[in-house]
């Protein structure tokens, strides 16, 4: 493959940018870390390796200099949005998707054990908030050779930004509001925002990337994009009138945005092929982060799979996408999603989804993923799917979910319909009710999107919305008054005593 030259480290004097507080938590900026290297997929047929110089050695006055600068730090930018994003603790565990696997312990998020002890962090999704505000603040004064190159890494940061600023509200609803880099130690701490104010500031990032994107269609589909922008635009809308207090005029934004994005994609004839690393960025993908054999460790399905040890009495071992090593099976696909698909045998999703290891005797080894199944290389098994952001399917579905809560019923059967027929389970023939049209809907997105970082903010926007009860849909919530956002830990708080404790938990 062909790759640009490393850019050497730069002979600069030393200089300690400053930790700060955001959020209660500590934060070190990129520019402080030892040193980075990173490999970014800019083309389906090059890889493009750029060595950054070491933070230590780099100061905000004497790094923001050049257009390779910039284009330099939106590799950094990328890298840290795919580390940030490779989990399923935000999006799945607290859902339906998992059962216990043949491994290991079950997260806090999967067993609703949230507590102010407990609390995860949200210091990586600040962290790459800050890279973002820290190119934006900077790009403005340096000459680019093309302005287009300069108005699309521009609108990638926006993008970047308000993705992330997404992840945080359906996470844990209000969070603090950052949008200057923190680069000295007298900048004030910040209290919690209204999810409502961080959403109008979500909506005005992707107003201001779709300004500035230079094309309608794609460069690289594993980089932000005008179409991306519009399927975050249409997912954020939804949020808003189901969880924020909207109304129809954001679904009906939501449905103009998607009206945009859905053309410029079509769905694969074989679902299996969405996943599949022969067919990385096909023609139904939106948005990726790519993984690469050598370059970027596994992606979050090796949480899925087992060892070679845990199948060897598996007579269709051959069957299971294990891996000798970075293999946990701490999770398997689980009963509840194995009766959605049981709905309609002939769906074929089923098989492309999940796979039952047996013995001879017809004993159950264990379920497992057949998704995420990475590559079989000579020497073992890779775990290196893309992370699908955003691709047809789920924004087909998207596309019913918010017409079918305008009351719009029969346009919604459309591109529900659309994707059943791409699974084999044919039209929608069940009762066109409002309600129950909606659970449809809810369940189709389950059989089509599992283990997609999508099931969590699905049930919450449902249940929100009063088609569910996600307390008894989840089996962990079972008899419990967990809150849906999570709690701010003891420790964040103490470190920044601004930031009051999420509601429905004890005040601090």
């Amino acid at each position: 493959m062909k790759q640009i030259k490393k850019i050497s480290k730069r002979n600069i004097s030393r200089s300690s940018l400053a930790v700060r507080r955001i959020g209660g938590y500590a934060l070190r900026p990129l520019l402080t870390a030892l040193s980075l290297c990173i490999v970014v997929i800019f083309s389906d047929s090059c890889t493009k390796t750029l060595e950054l110089a070491p933070v230590s050695s780099i100061t905000s006055a004497n790094y923001w200099k050049t257009e390779g600068d910039v284009l330099g730090y939106m590799i950094g930018i990328y890298s840290k949005f795919r580390s940030t994003m490779n989990t399923t603790f935000y999006m799945e565990d607290r859902g339906d998707s998992f059962d216990p696997g043949l491994h290991q312990g079950m997260s806090t998020a999967w067993t609703q054990n949230l507590t102010e002890n407990s609390a995860p962090s949200w210091v990586n999704f600040y962290n790459l908030i800050h890279h973002c505000n820290l190119l934006l603040k900077y790009v403005d004064g340096i000459r680019f050779g093309d302005q287009s190159t300069k108005d699309r890494v521009m609108a990638e940061a926006y993008f970047i930004r308000a993705y992330t600023y997404f992840y945080l509200i359906r996470s844990w609803g209000d969070v603090p509001l950052v949008l200057t880099p923190t680069e000295s130690d007298d900048q004030p701490l910040l209290a919690r925002s209204p999810a409502t104010e961080v959403m109008a500031q979500i909506l005005k990032d992707i107003q201001s990337a779709l300004s500035l994107f230079p094309e309608q269609g794609y460069v690289n589909k594993s980089r932000a994009s005008a179409p991306a922008a519009e399927a975050l635009l249409a997912d954020a809308l939804i949020w808003k009138a189901k969880v924020l207090g909207g109304g129809a005029a954001d679904l009906n934004g939501a449905v103009e945005a998607l009206d945009k994005v859905i053309p410029t994609a079509s769905l694969l004839p074989d679902f299996s092929d969405i996943y599949s690393t022969d067919h990385r960025n096909n023609s139904e993908v939106v948005l990726s982060i790519y993984f690469q054999k050598d370059e970027s460790g596994h992606s979050y399905g090796y949480y899925l799979k087992p060892n070679g040890a845990l199948v060897n009495d598996a007579v269709n071992k051959d069957d299971i996408p294990w891996a000798e090593s970075a293999a946990r099976s701490q999770y398997a696909p689980s009963a509840s999603l194995e009766a959605a698909f049981d709905v309609n045998p002939a769906d074929k999703r089923k098989a492309a989804s999940m796979v039952k290891g047996v013995r001879s005797d017809g004993s159950l080894v264990g379920v497992f993923d057949n998704k995420l199944k990475g590559t079989l290389y000579p020497d073992g098994r890779i775990f290196d799917c893309d992370i699908i952001i955003y691709r047809l399917g789920g924004l087909l579905l998207l596309k019913a979910e918010a017409l079918a809560a305008l009351g719009k019923v029969s346009q919604a059967l459309v591109p529900l319909n659309k994707v059943r027929n791409r699974a084999g389970t044919g039209d929608y023939t069940g009762q066109t009710d409002k309600k129950t049209l909606e659970k449809e809907i809810l369940q189709e997105r389950f059989r089509e999107l599992y283990a997609e970082l999508k099931r969590w903010p699905d049930l919450v926007r449902f249940h929100k919305e009063g088609v569910i009860n996600l307390y008894q849909v989840v089996p962990e919530l079972s008899g419990k008054q967990v809150p849906l956002f999570f709690p701010i830990s003891r420790a964040a708080h103490s470190l920044n005593p601004k930031l009051d404790q999420t509601e429905g938990y004890p005040a601090f």
